[in-house]
């Protein structure tokens, strides 16, 4: 019986053995390797999808930064902790980020299709504020995710950003990409601004289309999103309070839902010799209640508006690739139009004083597109600034800028009423109704050299100087309330115009 067995089943594996010798023998058929290939149809570094008429081009870049003598990234310490200027004010301040493009483009019967996306995964180091008691709590910084608050032991963390995502066919653009209203160089026109070729640093939701009548010339009608993009503050004054007068702040911020978007008109011509650029922009301030309830009723919407002009010369005779960026805005209830959408719209920035009887001095600042009390209408603020920067290469591997900015905020007679009876009661101001004044001016200037040792690295270094110059009555006084998170005792504070600097490094590997 076992010799059977054993009969059965070496014919058995035999059997197997000869079916799968026949099989080696007989022909299969492959499929045909597809190798990637280089897509010119759009430039460099693309290449077709595999299997497909679509073209794709990876990129993106590894930053590490330290932001010296501030607790924010890329703003000077005007405000926050950073403006305390006390020991909760940071000496530096740290970001890695990784940044990711998605560029893909194909061809049509109606033209070019082009998806672009653009993502960052960054972690940042935060900051503390105070709780009143003699202990500190750690927070992130703008936003950016630090470890995270739950657990503030947590060394990890960070935060996930998506900055463009947007489709484009037949000159229209769905999603989030650089507003029509920005320039080419957005809101850096000499200061280190983000990857080129990326697009403007000030992208937001949008539905737009572009009409390319060539030589360099297009023109773009765009329905942008306002929230928070496009919109400072809208001061309910009559919930002002002195805690938030005390920060710069003027009221309650009483923003609504949203109602219409921005509407956008640009037209721009881009030459060999450089580019000018017209811009203009509608936009609606749609307040919610004067009081807690609706009952309390609303003031009507008021639409405001910014208009730009923008100019670059390029080549100029100083240096190949040297240029000179500028550009200026006026703005009437749409303020973020002069103040870029990463600036804060509100500034408390201390110091000392010479003023007898003064604990420091403090210069306040706030930032708004509308103002209006309860059973009243909205007050337009009015806006307006000019930035610019000279940019010189000095050879193939080291080029510097200098860059400047200004802007100013005005209130009308009635607006300043309005503020002016919260601030003096709120804050006691010294000078009175007489001596108050809540127009300022703020203005950066600097400067910043790189050196790219190798294709696609670069260090770079920057120094920026601020100046807050405030309109209250020269030696006027408020009395400031508690504040506990940046440790500033209640007491006398001089109204003072303010300056502060910041030091930026940072190393970049693009790809």
């Amino acid at each position: 019986m076992k010799m059977a067995k054993s009969l059965l089943l070496g014919s058995a594996a035999s059997l197997i053995a000869l079916g799968g010798a026949r099989a080696a023998d007989l022909p299969v058929k492959v499929n045909p390797i597809e190798y990637v290939r280089t897509c010119s149809l759009y430039g460099s570094r693309f290449y077709y999808i595999p299997g497909t008429d679509t073209c794709i081009k990876l990129g993106g870049y590894l930053r590490a930064q330290a932001e010296f003598n501030s607790n924010s990234f890329n703003l000077n310490p005007d405000f926050g902790p950073g403006g305390a200027a006390n020991r909760f004010s940071n000496h530096y301040t740290a970001r890695a980020r990784q940044h990711l493009s998605i560029d893909t483009r194909t061809a049509t019967d109606y033209g070019v299709v082009r998806t672009y996306f653009e993502g960052v995964f960054q972690w940042a180091s935060g900051t503390y504020s105070g709780l009143g008691n003699g202990s500190t709590v750690y927070q992130s910084i703008g936003g950016v995710s630090a470890p995270n608050n739950a657990n503030p032991g947590a060394v990890a963390g960070g935060t996930f950003g998506v900055w463009y995502a947007f489709i484009q066919f037949a000159g229209f653009t769905f999603g989030k990409a650089g507003s029509q209203f920005s320039t080419p160089w957005g809101e850096y026109p000499g200061n280190y601004s983000e990857l080129p070729g990326s697009g403007p640093w000030d992208q937001v939701n949008q539905f737009t289309y572009t009409a390319d009548f060539g030589q360099g010339i297009t023109a773009s009608f765009s329905a942008q999103d306002q929230v928070q993009h496009d919109t400072s503050n809208i001061w309910n004054v009559s919930a002002a309070t002195a805690a938030g007068l005390a920060t710069g702040t003027y009221g309650g911020n009483d923003i609504g839902g949203t109602v219409a978007p921005d509407l956008i008109a640009m037209v721009r011509v881009d030459q060999a010799w450089g580019l000018f650029q017209a811009s203009v922009a509608a936009h609606v301030n749609h307040a919610a209640y004067y009081g807690a309830t609706e009952l309390s009723g609303h003031p009507d919407d008021k639409w405001g508006w910014a208009g730009q002009l923008g100019l670059s010369i390029k080549n100029i005779p100083t240096g190949p690739g040297d240029s000179i960026n500028m550009s200026g805005v006026y703005a009437n209830g749409a303020s973020r139009y002069a103040f870029n959408d990463y600036m804060s719209a509100t500034y408390a920035r201390y110091a000392g004083t010479n003023l007898a009887g003064a604990y420091q001095s403090v210069g306040l600042a706030g930032l708004s597109d509308s103002v209006f009390v309860a059973g009243a209408g909205q007050q337009l603020t009015t806006a307006f600034g000019f930035n610019g920067a000279y940019n010189h290469n000095w050879d193939p591997h080291w080029a510097s800028s200098i860059f400047g900015g200004i802007g100013a905020v005005r209130y009308n007679s009635t607006a300043k009423g309005y503020i002016c009876n919260a601030f003096v009661t709120g804050l006691a101001l010294s000078s009175g109704i007489a001596g108050c004044n809540p127009d300022f001016n703020y203005a950066v200037v600097g400067t910043k050299t790189s050196w790219t040792p190798v294709k696609n690295l670069t260090f770079l270094a920057e120094l920026s100087y601020s100046m807050l110059d405030q309109k209250y009555a020269t030696g006027s006084t408020v009395l400031l309330p508690l504040q506990s998170g940046i440790g500033k005792p209640p007491a006398v504070y001089e109204l003072k115009d303010q300056s502060s600097f910041a030091f930026r490094l940072l190393v970049q590997r693009n790809f």
